[in-house]
């Protein structure tokens, strides 16, 4: 079957949704998206790190990066000579550490979380 045909199944079936009042009082309706920034994540690595967050599984090297990003902005903004000096720092240091943590090739490592997610997902859903 054609992309065509599939659409336009999707659509229907979000009209009768619409239509039998399905979609009405849902969490978040009438409030603006809260959309995440991920320009700082590599794109062939964001579908991944998404779905890991979704899992409640975050990657070592995508807390390293984020905390890379507030040392940044600590430094853009720091008050005086020795808070950038200090901030600059911490800016080295976790660029090195972000440097090692992924000296190869993201896709070498596709299986590298696996094991968590499943665990994550074979859990009852009561079961925190």
């Amino acid at each position: 079957m054609s992309l065509l045909y599939w659409n336009k199944i999707a659509e229907e079936r979000i009209s009768q949704a619409v239509r039998d009042g399905e979609l009405d009082n849902l969490p978040g309706q009438g409030k603006p998206l809260e959309l995440e920034d991920d320009s700082g994540i590599p794109a062939e690595l964001r579908l991944a790190y998404k779905v890991l967050k979704n899992a409640g599984i975050t990657p070592p090297e995508l807390d390293t990066h984020n905390q890379l990003m507030q040392a940044e902005d600590l430094l853009m903004n720091a008050p005086d000579e020795k808070a950038r000096y200090k901030a600059l720092k911490r800016v080295n240091y976790l660029a090195m550490k972000l440097g090692t943590m992924r000296p190869g090739s993201a896709l070498l490592d596709e299986h590298r979380y696996s094991h968590k997610v499943l665990a994550k997902l074979s859990k009852p859903k009561n079961d925190p």
